[in-house]
C-alpha cells in the first residue's frame, strides 16, 4: 500500500480521503431511511446478517477476495483509493450510522424516510464524485464492471455494471435484506447528480476539465 501512495498528489489523496467520508456518510443514511442501500452495499449487509459479522468487517472480507480478483487481471485500478475504501468505508458508514440512530432515531413516517433517501442520494453523489475524480485507484467492486469491459468490449460499460448491480442485488433480496427505493436511486438515479458536482465543484477542484454524464448505473 505504501508504494501506492509514495510519490501522490497529496490533494487528490486529500480529496480522496473525503470522498469516501462522504460516501460512508450517505451509505449510512440510506440505511436510516429503511428504504433500501445501493446494491453491493445492500448485499454486503444482508450477507454480514447472516453470518452474524458486522458489517464492516464483512465487507472487508468481501474487498480481500474481490481485490485479489482486481490484482490478477485488473492492476492498473488499484491505487491509494483501492485500499481506503476496501478497509475503511464500513467503518465510516457504521460511524456515522450510530450517530443517527443514537441523535435522531429511525424514521417512522413514508414522507420522513423519502427524505431520508433524497438527502443520502446528495451526500453519496458528492462522496463519489470526489472519490472517482481524484483518479488515485478503483475500489475492488467497482474495478469489476470496468474489467468486465475490457475483456468484452463490445458490450457497453453500461451494461457490465447493470449484470453485478442486478446481481447484487438479487442476491440481498435472497438473502433477507431491503431492495427497495433506495436500492433503485442509488443504481440508477446517481448519475446525473454526480455529473453535476463533477461539473461545478469537483473538476474545478481538481483543475480537471468537465467531462459528459455518464449514463451508467453507479455503485457505492
Amino acid at each position: 500500500m505504501i508504494g501506492y501512495i509514495k510519490g501522490l498528489d497529496p490533494k487528490r489523496l486529500i480529496i480522496m480521503i473525503i470522498g469516501n467520508i462522504f460516501l460512508g456518510m450517505g451509505i449510512s443514511i440510506f440505511k436510516l431511511s429503511g428504504m433500501g442501500n445501493d446494491p453491493f452495499s445492500g448485499m454486503v449487509m444482508a450477507l454480514a446478517d447472516l453470518s452474524f459479522i458486522s458489517y464492516a468487517n464483512f465487507l472487508i472480507l468481501l474487498n480481500v477476495v474481490l481485490f485479489v480478483v482486481e490484482w490478477i487481471t485488473g492492476r492498473k485500478f488499484i491505487g491509494a483509493g483501492t485500499f481506503v475504501n476496501a478497509i475503511f468505508l464500513g467503518y465510516i458508514a457504521t460511524f456515522f450510522y450510530d450517530i443517527w440512530i443514537g441523535v435522531l432515531g429511525e424514521p417512522q413516517q413514508f414522507w420522513y424516510k423519502v427524505i431520508t433517501v433524497a438527502i443520502g442520494v446528495v451526500v453519496c453523489s458528492f462522496g463519489v464524485s470526489l472519490y472517482q475524480s481524484s483518479d488515485v485507484g478503483v475500489a475492488p467492486y467497482d474495478a469489476l464492471s470496468l474489467i468486465m469491459k475490457i475483456r468484452a468490449p463490445r458490450i457497453s460499460y453500461f451494461w457490465h455494471r447493470m449484470f453485478t448491480d442486478a446481481l447484487c442485488a438479487l442476491i440481498c433480496f435472497l438473502a433477507g435484506g431491503i431492495v427497495g427505493l433506495g436500492t433503485l436511486v442509488s443504481a440508477f438515479g446517481l448519475g446525473p447528480i454526480i455529473h453535476f458536482f463533477d461539473v461545478h465543484f469537483t473538476n474545478k477542484l481538481l483543475g480537471k476539465k468537465s467531462t459528459k454524464a455518464n449514463g451508467g448505473p453507479v455503485s457505492l
